[in-house]
C-alpha cells in the first residue's frame, strides 16, 4: 500500500457546513455554495462538451470559458466583505463572449423554431451545459437581489455564456451534417 502523502479529505464539512472565502462558515445549502456549486457543475458540463467536440476552435473557446468560471467561483465563494479581493469578471470578459458568439454565430443559421437537443453528442452536451448555466444565472440573480453579490458582470457573463452554448451546440450539429431537429414535427 502506498504511503499517504496528501489528505484527500478534511472532514470539516461533516457537520453540513462549508467555508466561504473570508473566514465564515455557512450551511452547504446556503445560496452562495449553491450558486458556485452550480457554476462548478456548468464547468464540468462544458468539460464534457469540450471532450466530445471535434473542432479545435470550439475546444479552445470552451477551455477559456472554463478558466473564467474557475475565477468566478472564487468571487461567488467569498463573503460580500471579501469578494472585491477575488473580483475578476468584468465587462471585458462579457465583451470577449460577445466576440465568440459573433465569430461562431456567423458559421450557423439561426433555427426558426425551438430545437430538441441530441442530434450530436457534442451538441447535446453543450445544450445540457446551457441549461446548467441558466440555472447558475438564476441563482446569481438571486444572490445579487439578496445583497450577497455585488458584481453584476457575473450575471451578464452567465447570460452570454448560455447564448454561446446555444450557438456552439448548433455549430456542432450543423458541421456533422445532421442539422438541428425542430421541436415541432413538420408532419403536424
Amino acid at each position: 500500500m502506498k504511503e499517504k502523502k496528501f489528505p484527500w479529505y478534511t472532514a470539516k464539512g461533516d457537520d453540513g457546513s462549508t467555508s466561504l472565502l473570508g473566514n465564515e462558515r455557512v450551511p452547504k445549502y446556503y445560496p452562495q455554495p449553491e450558486t458556485y456549486g452550480t457554476v462548478d457543475e456548468a464547468s464540468s458540463a462544458l468539460g464534457l462538451a469540450r471532450a466530445l467536440s471535434t473542432h479545435p476552435p470550439v475546444k479552445d473557446a470552451l477551455l477559456s470559458v472554463q478558466r473564467d468560471l474557475y475565477q468566478m467561483m472564487a468571487e461567488l465563494a467569498a463573503t460580500p466583505k471579501a469578494a472585491h479581493q477575488f473580483r475578476i469578471i468584468d465587462d471585458k470578459y462579457v465583451a470577449r463572449l460577445n466576440d465568440m458568439i459573433d465569430r461562431f454565430g456567423c458559421q450557423v443559421d439561426m433555427p426558426r423554431e425551438f430545437v430538441i437537443p441530441g442530434d450530436t453528442t457534442a451538441g447535446a452536451a453543450l445544450d445540457l451545459a446551457r441549461t446548467v448555466v441558466r440555472r447558475a444565472e438564476r441563482q446569481a440573480v438571486k444572490l445579487f437581489d439578496d445583497g450577497l453579490l455585488h458584481n453584476r458582470q457575473i450575471i451578464r457573463y452567465l447570460n452570454r455564456l448560455s447564448s454561446l452554448c446555444f450557438v456552439l451546440a448548433r455549430l456542432e450539429d450543423n458541421t456533422t451534417g445532421t442539422g438541428t431537429t425542430p421541436a415541432k414535427d413538420a408532419t403536424e
